[in-house]
């Protein structure tokens, strides 16, 4: 008959400093507020320059609506780790 196997606990690896998960989700809501910030004003700025048919605003602004995500999900992800 085979022993069980031992039981380790699960110890992160030392990466020095850590932050709290509060700490984290201010630097990440701040980060994600100024991303926002500019991000709308370059689609603006951007907006104003194409074509002024129907097609093209519904499909510039509704990919501008939607991939805003895109870039600020490492992000969240680093803010929700460690909780």
């Amino acid at each position: 008959m085979l022993p069980p196997p031992a039981v380790t606990r699960y110890e992160p690896a030392d990466e020095g400093f850590l932050m709290s998960a509060r700490v984290r989700k201010l630097i990440g809501m701040v980060g994600i507020l100024a991303f926002l910030t500019a991000y709308v004003a370059v689609v603006a700025t951007l907006g104003d320059r194409i074509p002024k048919h129907w097609a093209f605003q519904v499909i510039y602004f509704g990919l501008a609506g939607v991939l805003w995500g895109v870039p600020l999900l490492p992000l969240i992800s680093w803010m929700n780790r460690g909780r």
